[in-house]
């Protein structure tokens, strides 16, 4: 499948100097030789003073609020001024998988104390982390006074353009600006002014017994969830609380180094499925902020605000801060190839100019001002606009992608990456056909887009694109490394979350690959002779996604989501005994990896 570096001296692009990892289905994280890695943080270690020790046959909603959260996805680590040796790591926790939380879990009948729990294990964890200079260790720095839990029931303010609205009202909030909690928060992003962003994604599966057209968009269902939160509290029943539904899929603001702030929830930003909402600024400092929404044959996006960014620490210039997403225009990507119909033939087959590129427009759906908003969507308010952003792609045309997923913009070149993970639906029966943006029918290993704003600038409405990778099978002629020869790549399948490291390599986590093997973790260089050359650093144990990659100078640090999540595994019958072995519940958690001799990753 792929070449292996000799002994010695590695060759490759710099930063991606490393024996890659073979494809595997080891229950482990495995690391390439001369890495070390370990377990950073698990599901149920407290963070918070108060919080007892994690007991898996003695859990409590109260104690688990307390203890880092389940099902860790988007990380971020941020610095810790004054604190030597310490960083801030903030963790999202998307969604909870009960039947392995709970021995002998009944999911007809889930108990009010069990719901309770899996309302306190979804949300954010922020947790100062201390690193060990002599061996490149990250542990957790329990009861320190940054750390902090956001929940289900977290009281969250929201605000833009919609927040207010009749659309956002409910019996327990009749002014429409104050919601409890954020769920099964995906990737997201680091602000330039200290802040992290999270994508509420797939918040359809938490609400029951709807029967709008909206919902159906949505993909919310006409009976009970599988989780039968409705039976519990009836705003998870859209038949009861018809508006409390449109109060989640949005991009949540949060400050991780004030324990006592509220988190935002940011409407101007749409909502939708979001996965990722990374920041690029504009020359003159407004945030221009990617999104992508994750579901097949729906639409990626961007917010470009109106107001600048102010530099400092002081209360007035932070709060100024976090408005900055609260005015400015919405857009939605629409994608035209500039090779002949004919031939994209679904097949991946390259057409007769060697590419799959073209030119691309933003098209604006809405702007939110300080005295206002304006839609720019023909029949559709702008109050509308912002609460069923799908629609609105949907009227203006935008163009339907196999599963955008995490956005992010080059820090070295300003180019803008966008993660396709799959689409085994396109060209079945009557579903939208392969196009230059999406060149495959029945696409299993989806496929990364490389993006170019006009001039460079990410507030242009128009841009140039092209596909940087199609992943899969080398050997399969589908597939394409951006040139790079295909005998000397590792296979890849299913790209979902991207990074960049200190050299302008992107690094890819996969979800649900298709070639047989374990998910993982891969570099690929971007620019230069090497550029399309791609590499696995790392595999992730059985049943896991791997999520969240940070790539510093000398640590990688990955999120090890679901473990063991495998039809009919159970708490008595797991498929994994990640991380601590047989007899132990499995257990996602946050790894951190590094060189066995201290120096720079893959340098």
């Amino acid at each position: 499948m792929f070449r292996t570096a000799a002994s010695g001296k590695q060759k490759g692009a710099r930063g991606l100097r490393f024996t890659p990892v073979a494809p595997n289905t080891t229950d482990a994280v495995v690391v390439p030789d001369g890495y070390k890695q370990n377990v950073v943080i698990r599901w149920g270690e407290p963070i918070l003073r108060g919080a007892p020790a994690f007991d898996p046959e003695k859990q409590t909603a109260e104690a688990q609020a307390g203890q880092f959260g389940y099902n860790c996805d988007f990380l971020a680590l941020l610095p810790l001024p004054g604190e030597r040796n310490r960083q801030l790591l903030v963790a999202n926790h998307e969604y909870t998988d009960e039947v392995l939380m709970f021995r002998g879990y009944d999911a007809a009948n889930p108990t009010r104390e069990q719901v309770e729990i899996a309302w306190a294990a979804h949300g954010l964890s922020a947790v100062v982390v201390e690193e060990d200079r002599r061996t490149g260790r990250l542990t957790a720095v329990p009861r320190h006074h940054l750390n902090r839990r956001v929940t289900a029931t977290t009281a969250f303010r929201l605000t833009g353009p919609a927040a207010g609205s009749d659309l956002l009202k409910t019996s327990a909030d009749p002014t429409g600006t104050k919601v409890l909690g954020t769920l099964n928060n995906c990737s997201g992003g680091v602000t330039p002014w200290g802040t992290t962003l999270h994508g509420e994604e797939n918040f359809n599966q938490y609400f029951a017994n709807s029967s709008r057209p909206t919902d159906k968009r949505y993909g919310i269902g006409t009976g009970a969830t599988e989780r039968k939160w409705e039976r519990f509290d009836k705003r998870f029943d859209v038949a009861q609380e018809p508006n409390e539904v449109h109060r989640f899929g949005y991009v949540v603001e949060f400050d991780p180094y004030d324990p006592t702030s509220t988190p935002r929830k940011h409407t101007a930003l749409g909502r939708f499925k979001h996965e990722a909402a990374t920041v690029r600024l504009t020359h003159d400092g407004r945030p221009v902020v990617y999104s992508g929404d994750d579901e097949r044959f729906d639409y990626f996006y961007k917010f470009v605000s109106s107001k600048r960014m102010k530099k400092g620490n002081s209360r007035a210039v932070r709060e100024h801060n976090l408005s900055l997403l609260d005015e400015g225009t919405l857009y939605v990507a629409k994608l035209t190839g500039d090779s002949p119909a004919i031939e994209i033939d679904g097949t991946g087959k390259l057409p007769n100019d060697g590419e799959f590129d073209g030119s691309g427009e933003w098209i604006p759906l809405a702007t939110a001002t300080a005295d206002g908003a304006v839609s720019h969507v023909e029949g559709m308010t702008a109050e509308e606009v912002f609460v069923f952003t799908r629609l609105a792609g949907d009227k203006v045309g935008a163009t339907k992608m196999d599963r955008p997923e995490d956005i992010e913009p080059s820090p070295v070149t300003g180019k803008v990456y966008v993660a396709l993970t799959n689409n085994t639906n396109r060209g079945v029966g009557s579903n939208a056909k392969a196009d230059e943006a999406n060149p495959r029918n029945a696409n299993k290993h989806g496929h990364v887009l490389e993006l170019t704003e006009r001039w460079n600038r990410p507030e242009s409405t128009k841009f140039a694109w092209s596909l940087f990778l199609v992943a899969g099978d080398p050997n399969d002629p589908a597939t394409y490394f951006a040139g790079f020869p295909k005998d000397k790549v590792s296979p890849i399948s299913c790209p979902d979350n991207v990074a960049f490291d200190p050299y302008g390599n992107l690094w890819i986590s996969t979800d649900g690959a298709q070639l047989g093997s374990h998910d993982g973790l891969f570099g690929v260089a971007t620019r230069g002779e090497r550029r399309g050359e791609l590499k696995q650093f790392l595999t992730v144990p059985t049943g896991a996604e791997t999520c969240g990659p940070i790539i510093q100078d000398r640590r990688v640090l990955v999120a090890v989501q679901h473990p063991g999540e495998v039809d009919g595994a159970t708490v008595d019958k797991p498929a994994s005994t990640w991380p601590d072995g047989p007899g132990k519940y499995v257990r996602p958690a946050v790894v951190a990896v590094w060189r066995a001799d201290g120096r720079d990753i893959g340098a």
